[in-house]
Order: C-alpha cells, then structure tokens, then sequence
C-alpha cells in the first residue's frame, strides 16, 4: 500500500492520510443533505437520492483515490444540481427522468473522450483566467440559490430580486445558520459547514421551527424509486423529431457544463496540492475517467452529475497527498447511508447557508483572474455575471468563451489563442443557436 501510493516519495503515512481523508468527508458531507433538497424539487424520491448521493460519492472518490491516486473526492456537484432542477427539468420541463438520462449519456460521451485523451487536450488548451472565471461564477450562482432557498431575497415585480421578510422564524433561523457557519469558517474549524448545519438543525428543534426526527440511524433508503428510470422511462415516451432535438440540446448542455466546472475544480484543488505543472495536470486523463464513470453510475443510481469537490482543498491542507486519502473519505461515505433518518431536519433553512458558504469558497478564484488585462477581464467578468443572473451556468461559460477570442484578436494577440479555443468559439455561436431556436 506504502509503495503504491508513494508514501515516500510524499512524505506522509497512514496517520496523516487517514486524518486528511475525515477532514474531507466532514467539509463535503452537506451533500448527503443538501443534494437531496434540491433534487427533490425536480420531483425524486428524497431518500433515493440520499442513497444514490452516498454510492456515487464513494464510488467516485474511490475511482479516484485507486485509479488516478489523487485526494480529490467526488459526489454530485453543487451547481450542476441546480442546474439539473431548476433549468433543465423547472426551466425547460424536461422530465426529470429523461435528464437523468441526459446526465448518463454526458457521462458515456465523457469516457469516450477521456479514453482517447480529447478532453484532457481541450481541458489543457483553456487559458486559467476562463478555467478561474467558471468556478467563481458557480459560486456566484450557488450563493444566489441559497439566499432565494432561505427567504432572505425574494422576487421583486419592480427590481426583480429585493430583500425578504427578516422576521420570519425561517429566515431567521437561516441567518442565524449563516453567522454560526461563518465563525466557524472564520476561526479554522475544519468540516466547519457541515457542524453549521447540525447547530443550525438542533436551533430550529429546539425552538419548534423545525419538527423532531423520528430516529437518527435508520436502514438505507431504497434506491428503486429512481433506480435505473434513466432507460425504463424512454419506454413510456411517445418519440418524435421535436423531442429527440430537446434530449440532444439537454446532453449537449450537461456536457458543457461539466466539461468545464470539472475542469474548475479539479485544476484548483490539484493546482493547491502542488499536483499542477506549467498548467498541466500529470494523470489527468485517469482523473478525468473517474469523474465520468460516476456521472454514468451515479445516472444509473438516480442523482445528477457527479464530479470532483473543492471541499476536497480542506483534506490537502490537513495534509493529503495521495490517493488513500480518497479511499477513507470513500469508506467514511459508505458508512454514511445508515444516517438518512436526519434528512427530515435538513431543511432549506439548514441548507441554504452551506450553499452561501460554498459560494464564498469558490469565488475565491476571482483573486487569480487579471483584472488589469481587459482582454482577460471580460471575458472572464461575463463569465461570473451572467451565471447568477441568467441563471444559467452554460450561459455564462458560452458568454466567456465567445468573447475570449474577440478581446485576443482585437489586443492583437489572435497567436496566443490555442485552435481549440477557436473551435469552441463557432460551438458555443451554435449553441446560442440552438436554444432560440
């Protein structure tokens, strides 16, 4: 074990490695929670998601802790979550079994390309300032679902969003949420999001806003409500050209949107651990291939998009620099499915301050954007603005990626620009295309 993960050579052991694996497992476990909140919405069975969430987690983290021997942990991300309920099955109406179905197709697609290393090139041929861009505004994004989820801003006829009611016990109770998880956050308590939510949960109990669980471990969900419904429902559609054009743009976004918020993350954590050189990242096509085998599994399982966790930068600071790390945080989440009882307490209240905080983290990428290089700073400004305010975080890595080669060119810098980029410049005009359409 010692030798295949290069204790040695990284100067780490059992102990640190172990350690480093339960600091992941506690800054991501929200997601056992947090993910069946806002799939739930798109109409799935809560407890189905609990389990499909728990499996692809471990699934994925172990893929990527055998395979690729990185400490990165996987589970369905934050914002593709969203995306899947609030644009693609609220938004576009699409059933939230055919977007299930959407996800595992991405998922196949991306282990094709992973396969034969083209989306490793296309990954590589991305400059940072894009790559730092798309991660900020997914947090922007998150941070603003999490705000609506609580009460704390609400729609507005006149200015489209204004503040909520302040003095209701819910917003209340989240507010309180939100300053108990930033202090911890503040002063260094490691899987401080996730001790924010329980304090929050035992406030709301405590003073009647939120209803007693009837048990805290219980058996493991069934997963029948959603399992497999990704093939069983394409059976019961009556098919035409209009539909097999909506399922098509559908994988078409997912692909985007995981093509490069996977891209985000996973360069920024690997980037933090030291793994990252000259922009490039050793093993990244194994890397690559365990994030999009737990897309397709997690699909099968009935949960969105699976992917690598920034959460996972609190285990490299803890001391992480292997894949066993993985491997305890994949176990740790294994051991998690006997706790869905408490999925009752998890409220949106509860909930919505991690996803504010989760925001926060990932803005935090926003210090490496060059902001006194214009031709670098609007692309990556539209990139962040227009994911919160359209919505949308396939919008707003078109907006970006369209724009990039425009600013280059007019810089008089049209060499610098990798072909790749040039291609995606004309996709992503396609893309535009296909949704007024």
């Amino acid at each position: 074990m010692k030798r295949y993960f290069e204790f040695e050579e990284w100067g780490t052991g059992y102990r640190q490695e172990s350690m480093a694996g339960l600091t992941t497992f506690l800054a991501m476990a929200y997601i056992l929670f947090v993910n069946p909140s806002i799939l739930s919405e798109a109409g799935m069975d809560e407890g189905a998601i609990f389990t499909a969430t728990a499996l692809s987690a471990a699934v994925g983290t172990l893929i990527m802790g055998l395979i690729a021997k990185y400490p990165i942990a996987l589970a369905p991300g934050m914002g593709l979550n969203a995306f899947f309920t609030y644009t693609v099955v609220l938004t576009m109406g699409i059933p939230w079994q055919i977007a299930l179905f959407s996800v595992f197709v991405s998922g196949v697609i991306f282990i094709f390309i992973t396969l034969f290393g083209i989306r490793e090139k296309v990954i590589n041929a991305i400059p940072s300032q894009l790559k730092y861009a798309a991660a900020a505004g997914i947090g922007l994004y998150i941070a603003f679902i999490g705000f609506q989820n609580t009460g704390i801003v609400v729609a507005d006829e006149s200015t489209m969003v204004a503040l909520g009611d302040m003095t209701q016990q819910t917003t209340v109770l989240a507010c309180f949420g939100l300053l108990v998880t930033v202090v911890l956050m503040v002063l260094g308590f490691q899987g401080g999001i996730f001790y924010g939510m329980v304090i929050t949960a035992a406030a709301g109990m405590l003073f009647g806003v939120i209803s007693l669980p009837d048990a805290v471990v219980g058996s493991v969900p069934s997963l029948a409500p959603t399992f497999g419904t990704a093939f069983t429902f394409l059976g019961e559609l009556e098919w035409s050209a209009q539909m097999a054009g909506q399922i098509a743009i559908v994988v078409l976004t997912f692909l985007f949107v995981d093509f490069f918020d996977t891209a985000g993350t996973l360069y920024g954590v690997a980037n933090q651990a030291g793994f990252v050189k000259n922009n490039k990242l050793p093993r990244a096509g194994r890397a690559l291939l365990a994030d999009s085998s737990a897309t397709s599994i997690g699909a099968v399982l009935g949960t969105s998009t699976t992917t690598a966790y920034i959460e996972s930068t609190s285990g490299v600071a803890a001391g992480a620099r292997t894949g066993f790390a993985s491997l305890v945080t994949g176990v740790l989440f294994l051991l998690s499915l006997f706790f869905s009882p408490l999925l009752t307490v998890v409220t949106d209240e509860v909930t919505g301050p991690a996803l504010i905080i989760v925001g926060v983290l990932m803005a935090s990428s926003l210090r490496l954007i060059e902001w006194d290089k214009l031709e670098m700073a609007l692309p990556a400004f539209l990139t962040v603005v227009a994911m919160p305010m359209t919505y949308s975080i396939a919008t707003g890595i078109a907006l970006g990626f369209i724009f990039y080669p425009i600013t280059m060119v007019l810089k008089g810098k049209g060499r610098d620009i990798h072909p790749i980029m040039y291609a995606l410049f004309f996709v992503f005009i396609i893309y535009f295309a296909f949704l007024g359409a």
